[in-house]
């Protein structure tokens, strides 16, 4: 015979107190004397009793859910910040609702708009518009935005210093003796222009200009599509930095499987740190840019604004930059 469920008015009657104190109790929005509460966690325990979520929600307007969205699961930078947001979140008693938007602009508005129905807050990554991202405003959740600068005070943001970043790994190149250098980008993503003007701004105080090239998606299998136009064009460059590390990583691939000897033929270099990359062969030089640590303040800003605090932009994370065997060739220019 299946076992009966415990229900509130059970949890009442055995702790000797009406079903309202229960209620107040576990939706904690009254304190109660100590041997009250006492009493009452330890009847909670002794029956196994498990509040109703919808029923809280229908008492306090809180789901302690906190809505997540990524732009592309399968790329290991977005794994560890939803694993550095679910910490912070299971820390302080909340549960994650996640949506991947499958970097699918076409879906991505409809998508955030149905998850800030279920959820007291949302952080978001999205390649969204300024006037779309806008549009989530009247829902009246509060929002962190990752990895963008959003002009809508309501918004807060975490991000990476992309500029620092890209100023960082070019100086390292210039320290190698390179100066025939590419840049394989990702116009789509805000983070592409600032990281090209960081390496840019490097790259001039040497006399040297990147030459631009353009992979059509920020994936490993783009960097493979992109890898024979650059590699057997008119010049080919002497390094090679990706946007992230997941195209730097399909090139890699690519170079090898077109008989190219890496670093030497071609160095490659990228971004986030992602761990494939320490595993390549050759290993790969990239920046990390704190991937796991931006999930964790960005759910530390969302849970400030949830308790009546200020949103608003947070300081820059300091890059760092990893150097590994994909960048200690020897450089045609030495």
């Amino acid at each position: 015979m299946k076992k009966r469920v415990p229900t509130i008015r059970d949890v009442a009657a055995s702790a000797g107190v009406s079903v309202a104190t229960v209620s107040k109790f576990i939706n904690a929005t009254q304190r109660f004397s100590p041997p009250v509460e006492a009493r009452l966690k330890a009847t909670i325990a002794r029956l196994g009793y498990q509040s109703n979520p919808h029923a809280r929600y229908m008492v306090t307007g809180e789901t302690r859910t906190i809505g997540l969205s990524v732009l592309d699961i399968r790329n290991p930078h977005f794994t560890s910040l939803v694993k550095g947001a679910n910490r912070i979140a299971l820390q302080f008693d909340y549960t994650l609702l996640l949506v991947d938007v499958e970097e699918n602009p076409a879906r991505e508005f409809q998508l955030l708009e149905a998850l800030a129905r279920r959820v007291d807050g949302l952080v978001l990554n999205t390649r969204m518009s300024d006037d779309d991202a806008d549009k989530l405003a009247p829902l009246n959740k509060p929002i962190v935005m990752i990895n963008r600068v959003s002009q809508n005070p309501q918004f807060g943001s975490v991000n990476p210093d992309n500029h620092r970043a890209g100023f960082m790994l070019a100086q390292h190149l210039l320290n190698r003796g390179y100066r025939d250098i590419g840049y394989l980008g990702y116009a789509h993503a805000r983070p592409n222009e600032q990281r090209l003007a960081g390496m840019s701004e490097c790259l001039a105080s040497a006399g040297v200009a990147p030459r631009l090239f353009e992979a059509d998606a920020p994936t490993a299998s783009a960097g493979e599509r992109a890898c024979s136009s650059i590699l057997f064009g008119p010049a080919r460059p002497e390094v090679l930095i990706c946007y992230n590390d997941l195209i730097a990583l399909g090139f890699l691939k690519e170079a090898r499987n077109l008989g190219f000897s890496l670093p030497d033929d071609v160095a490659v270099c990228g971004f986030d740190n992602i761990s494939h990359g320490e595993y390549a062969w050759p290993g790969l030089t990239t920046v990390d840019v704190q991937s796991e640590r931006l999930g964790e303040i960005a759910m530390l800003r969302l849970l400030d604004a949830l308790a009546g605090k200020p949103v608003g932009e947070t300081g820059l994370l300091e890059p760092r930059l990893i150097v590994r065997e994909s960048t200690l060739g020897k450089p045609r220019a030495a």
